[in-house]
């Protein structure tokens, strides 16, 4: 898999922070520190431009310790990156705290998880086949 770094002096590589992680820290690459404010959402630049196989994406996800300690999230997680992208990857980090957050230059804002994907035909039937589930769902199993 191929990797193009913008502005390599002050970032590196992406990569893992522990021997069993699956996902690889990614950073701002931002020229000056972005507020965000209660409810508020901006997609911040990572200065990382990828290639990925056909048959792979990169999805993008939440640190769990911004999530947990400052309120803050990536909005439509995991965001999916496919293997025709060729652009900058951002990050839509949203503030779901009641207080202001910094994103400063080289912060790590969320992580990247490169998987495999199966791509699925359709085929058109008259009847889908019965569950014992069935059409049964949002909390129809309990809580």
């Amino acid at each position: 898999m191929n990797i193009q770094l913008i502005n390599k002096s002050k970032h590196q590589t992406p990569a893992y922070e522990t021997a069993a992680s699956a996902g690889m820290d990614l950073r701002a690459n931002i020229d000056a520190a972005i507020v965000l404010k209660p409810l508020e959402r901006a997609i911040i630049k990572t200065g990382l431009f990828i290639a990925l196989p056909v048959g792979f994406e990169a999805q993008v996800r939440p640190r769990s310790g911004l999530a947990a300690k400052n309120g803050i999230t990536v909005l439509n997680a995991p965001g999916t990156i496919d293997a025709d992208y060729r652009g900058e990857i951002g990050v839509i980090l949203a503030n779901i705290s009641n207080d202001e957050f910094t994103v400063n230059d080289g912060d790590r804002i969320a992580q990247l998880v490169i998987a495999k994907h199966e791509r699925a035909e359709w085929e058109l039937v008259e009847a889908l086949d019965e569950t014992a589930r069935g059409a049964g769902g949002f909390g129809s199993t309990g809580v």
